[in-house]
């Protein structure tokens, strides 16, 4: 990467992405469903307590349970972002103007990371509160309680490097609709399925999604066996793949 390539790469990145309607109507999709869903859930377990009266009961993590519908607002975040140069032909202007890719790639990452993270990090608040204290204060947490302000940030940058991730995987495929074909049955399907497979579930509990639950979650569950050390470190391999495999597929191929 050139000396002094980065710089004007990204304000052009962060040009291009704020002025995308699509970035700010995801952005907004996923806060308003975490924060929908975590009063919903919330409010739902205040009713029904002594349902919920068990030793595995994870405040925090049911409290985040309008996650799926952000993972869906991210990823398709992600995806348009990249792939939507592609499709339109803006990436040819995009490489005329920074004809260093690697630039050019490490801008747009760094950018829509830092675009996600700063929506993601209120909103994992905002979730949070809204579902505790719809919970009422018999089963509720609190940040001060072990794992809550972890968990809290583990929110906001297990969406942050799913976004990642679906970039990375749309500069390979280059297609709007081939990266979304290819990432929502990863996170939305092929995890459920893998887990009643005998022999494979070992394997799928290793998938992206699944990983960064173990960040959001203070309780150990069955079904994830490591802790949110393990966890994290699973999902920032998964990123660090397809963000590389973004830039090779970048650096390999014409525009």
């Amino acid at each position: 990467m050139r000396a002094g390539a980065l710089a004007p790469a990204l304000v052009a990145e962060w040009f291009k992405l704020r002025t995308l309607r699509s970035t700010w109507w995801t952005l907004a999709a996923a806060f308003g469903a975490n924060v929908t869903f975590g009063l919903l859930y919330g409010t739902m377990i205040r009713t029904n307590a002594a349902d919920y009266r068990t030793e595995d009961f994870d405040p925090v993590l049911t409290g985040f349970a309008g996650v799926s519908l952000g993972q869906l607002a991210v990823v398709c975040l992600g995806v348009m972002a990249v792939a939507g140069e592609h499709t339109t032909g803006l990436v040819r202007s995009s490489l005329i103007a920074v004809p260093d890719r690697t630039a050019y790639w490490t801008a747009k990452v760094a950018v829509l990371g830092a675009v996600t993270l700063a929506v993601a990090l209120p909103t994992a608040f905002a979730t949070f509160f809204t579902a505790q204290t719809a919970m009422g204060g018999e089963l509720n947490a609190s940040l001060g309680d072990p794992g809550a302000l972890r968990a809290v940030f583990g929110f906001a940058l297990h969406l942050t490097l799913l976004c990642l991730v679906s970039a990375g995987v749309a500069a390979v495929l280059r297609s709007t609709i081939a990266s979304l074909a290819v990432l929502v049955p990863l996170f939305f399907v092929i995890g459920d399925v893998l887990a009643t497979l005998p022999g494979i579930t070992a394997a799928g509990r290793f998938l992206p999604h699944l990983a960064g639950s173990r960040l959001m979650s203070t309780v150990p569950f069955d079904r994830i066996d490591y802790g949110p050390q393990t966890g994290l470190v699973v999902i920032l391999t998964w990123t660090a793949a397809a963000v590389l495999a973004g830039l090779l597929a970048l650096r390999r191929r014409d525009a």
